[in-house]
């Protein structure tokens, strides 16, 4: 029986929710997924292999039943069928799937890192294209199968692809947005979710989104996929706009892909995350400032229109608002408290801050900054990443399930020294279903101390329906920026007229 990662954390949500139950985790048998269920303290004397499935819950012993119950039930529920009685035998290999359907072009591969590889492999020598969602892939192993998808031109989207638009399908963690005349490739995944539903908030559509894992565009790996699915979009004459979007590439790989995007023969938008600013762009070439800046730029080239001004500023009526919040903010409170669910949001929120004059501590701390001395507990300025390693062994990942992400909110919140709590909602297909509700149920019996600054990160088709979110928040006090970059910007500004006093 399989069961894909964002399944099984699906399920561990759901009887982590449950009335009773302290912890729950719904993972394979892998020497690293047990490692992890001891660290989280589920359990210490596993006989599990890597081929059997780990139910761990800890709690009241009948609410430990219940969860045991329902995780079961979830497991083997079979999907209605529309044809009676008659059930079709899901296919148990890929070669068998291929069988099934072979018009079929693209593997998505969710299975515990120490096989992702493998997978891939046989699925290139099927030659199908691979998204890999599975992560803890070893780097050698990514540069092999990358170099058999480049000789056999297939695509290889990861490892820790986390979200891709393949022919207006939504992989992973990916938002409902419209089709359109503008591809991004991305090299980090709530970057190509900010810029996906950017785009598709002012208006315009997506062509594809493709995503290529964190590690593509270091050195070892030479930027292989990006490459790929540059050239792919170029050749699309349905995608009139590129958007390239990464952390700060190796030079020597850089380098590669300027030179492509120099000579593709449409307008190219790159985006690299900070990476230094006062390079020229080489023609063709249109550098933005930020994600937000990314979907702006793209869709003013493809109106032929000249591109605006970063969104990264801040408009007088928003510092006239903000300098109102902080009159009654106690002088005392003067901290930035950010609290991520993406990765790549954490990371822009530090660059964002950093420029502002502000040093923050983080578990995934950009140059210039400091490494987080307590996961657990803040002081000074922090921006945390609750979707590292570090705060989801043995838990689901906070876009799935906020539990732990609301309460650092909570906890950052009583802190008498913060003044701005800063975080970001993620919409989309496996994301939480009302992520907004949520939190604002944990916040009605906090103490409203600190400013509160959020991102919500999706669009009106999301299953969540981004306005619904937006007008949640926004009824509870909570000021929604309309990007990443300019909810950093408006954090910032309330701890630069804090210390100022």
């Amino acid at each position: 029986m399989y069961q894909d990662s964002v399944s099984l954390m699906q399920i561990s949500a759901q009887i982590a929710g449950l009335d009773g139950i302290e912890q729950a985790s719904v993972v394979m048998g892998t020497p690293a997924n047990i490692i992890q269920l001891q660290d989280a303290g589920l359990g210490q004397d596993f006989k599990a292999g890597p081929n059997d499935l780990i139910i761990a819950v800890r709690g009241a012993a009948a609410a430990c039943d219940t969860a045991l119950e329902l995780a079961q039930t979830r497991l083997t529920a079979k999907p209605a069928s529309d044809e009676g009685d008659i059930r079709k035998v899901a296919p148990a290999s890929l070669a068998m799937g291929v069988e099934t359907m072979p018009e079929a072009s693209l593997a998505l591969i969710s299975v515990p890192g120490d096989y992702a590889a493998a997978e891939a492999i046989k699925a290139l020598q099927l030659g199908l294209n691979v998204m890999m969602f599975s992560d803890n892939v070893p780097m050698a192993q990514e540069v092999e199968i990358k170099q058999l998808a480049n000789r056999k031109n297939r695509i290889v989207m990861g490892p820790d692809c986390g979200t891709a638009i393949i022919n207006g399908i939504p992989l992973g963690f990916a938002n409902v947005v419209k089709r359109g005349a503008i591809g991004v490739v991305a090299a980090s995944g709530t970057g190509l979710q900010e810029v996906t539903c950017r785009i598709d908030q002012l208006g315009e559509g997506v062509s594809q989104a493709l995503g290529t894992g964190g590690h593509d565009l270091h050195e070892e790996v030479g930027g292989i996929s990006m490459l790929y699915g540059l050239q792919a979009l170029i050749e699309d004459a349905a995608t009139k706009v590129i958007v390239l979007v990464s952390k700060p590439p190796a030079p020597a790989v850089a380098d590669k892909i300027m030179a492509r995007a120099s000579a593709a023969g449409k307008p190219v938008v790159v985006h690299f995350l900070g990476a230094p600013r006062d390079a020229l762009a080489p023609q063709g070439i249109t550098f933005a400032h930020t994600l937000g800046d990314a979907a702006e730029v793209a869709v003013a080239k493809l109106h032929n229109q000249p591109a605006p001004a970063s969104i990264a500023r801040l408009a007088d009526a928003d510092a006239a608002k903000l300098t109102a919040l902080c009159a009654v903010l106690p002088a005392s409170r003067k901290d930035i408290r950010g609290v991520f669910a993406g990765g790549t949001f954490c990371f822009e929120a530090q660059l964002i801050c950093q420029q502002a004059g502000f040093v923050a501590s983080s578990n995934t701390p950009v140059a210039g900054n400091k490494t987080l001395a307590d996961l657990w507990t803040g002081h000074g300025h922090t921006v945390v990443d609750m979707g590292d390693d570090a705060y989801t062994r043995g838990r689901p990942h906070p876009m799935i399930d906020p539990t732990l992400r609301n309460a650092r909110i909570l906890s950052d919140m009583a802190d008498p020294a913060t003044a701005v709590v800063l975080f970001d909602l993620v919409l989309g297909y496996g994301a939480a279903a009302a992520p907004a509700d949520a939190l604002l149920q944990a916040l009605q019996s906090a103490p409203r101390g600190p400013v509160l600054v959020a991102l919500v990160c999706g669009t009106e088709a999301d299953p969540q329906v981004r306005q619904r979110q937006v007008d949640a928040l926004r009824a509870a006090g909570v000021l929604v920026a309309g990007s990443n970059a300019e909810a950093a910007v408006w954090a910032s500004k309330i701890a630069r007229q804090q210390a100022n006093r």
